[in-house]
């Protein structure tokens, strides 16, 4: 198998959908009202758990096909911004999962039963313990607010390279 120049088809769909769930996820999780021990979630936390269920199974797959599917570091860049480009992707999927995974734990240990988008009963990661789902919901946050700093960070990086640099390193994930 031998690095590619660009990202193909599959990848860069797979970033986009990733993205606009996210642009989706984000705004949800902060408007939806608090729900308090023997509360029973409701269709804000239906849907933000739904579509974090959704952006699990597709980092999941974005990962696996990073790894079959590589493509080459850019060339033209000096080789510190290619190991911080490639540490930043790298930290994108781990928060990415992190933050799916711990929100799906914390349901678990509120004892919520949650269906997928009311089609389906997800199952349970674990059983009802308010002490674990205290610290799941603290690994939760620090998740989401170290996955949006990160996510600034490469959006700013890509404008940089874009608008300054003018060097097409944001063409490789723009739709041909």
């Amino acid at each position: 198998m031998t690095d590619r120049l660009h990202y193909g088809a599959t990848a860069k769909l797979l970033h986009w959908v990733i993205v606009v769930l996210l642009a989706v996820q984000y705004p949800i999780g902060w408007l939806m009202p608090d729900i308090h021990r023997g509360q029973s979630p409701g269709a804000a936390m239906t849907f933000h758990i739904s579509f974090g269920i959704v952006i699990l199974g597709l980092i999941v797959l974005r990962f696996v096909w990073r790894l079959t599917h590589p493509v080459a570091p850019e060339s033209s860049l000096p080789p510190w911004q290619r190991r911080s480009s490639e540490a930043v992707h790298w930290m994108l999927y781990v928060l990415v999962l992190a933050t799916t995974v711990s929100g799906w734990l914390f349901a678990s240990f509120r004892g919520w039963s949650v269906s997928f988008f009311y089609m389906m009963p997800l199952p349970m990661l674990a059983s009802d313990n308010a002490a674990a789902g205290k610290a799941i919901d603290g690994l939760h946050q620090a998740a989401e607010w170290s996955l949006l700093v990160l996510i600034g960070l490469h959006v700013t990086t890509a404008l940089v390279h874009l608008l300054i640099y003018r060097d097409r390193i944001m063409q490789r994930m723009l739709p041909s």
